[in-house]
């Protein structure tokens, strides 16, 4: 069974930094994709950035520059270090494993940005 559990997320001011980690279990972790996906309050889900099997990243538009994935196979991790965060960042943060974005089966973990 896939198992995927995030942490990390809080209350930060804009220009703050959080750092989310997704810990996966039920498959093998480092054969995939991972995807950051984010929901704001009222809008639809948001590909936030991915990272390949070998630790390439990607990131939408609006996160560029100021969100960094890593990855670490060893222990079935992938981290998004999330920095210079805007009132625009606030949502409900989610990873999947893949690149097509679903609806989430996991938690996730709310990061809100607020002054």
């Amino acid at each position: 069974e896939v198992q995927l559990v995030e942490s990390g997320g809080g209350l930060v001011q804009p220009g703050g930094s959080l750092t989310l980690s997704c810990v996966a279990s039920g498959f093998p972790f480092r054969d995939y994709i991972m995807t950051w996906i984010r929901q704001a309050p009222g809008k639809g889900l948001e590909r936030v950035s991915f990272v390949n099997s070998i630790g390439g990243p990607w990131y939408a538009d609006s996160v560029q520059g100021r969100f960094t994935i890593s990855r670490d196979n060893d222990k079935n991790t992938v981290t998004l270090q999330m920095n210079n965060l805007k009132i625009e960042d606030t949502a409900m943060y989610y990873c999947q494993k893949g690149i097509v974005v679903d609806l989430p089966t996991s938690q996730g973990t709310q990061v809100t940005v607020s002054s």
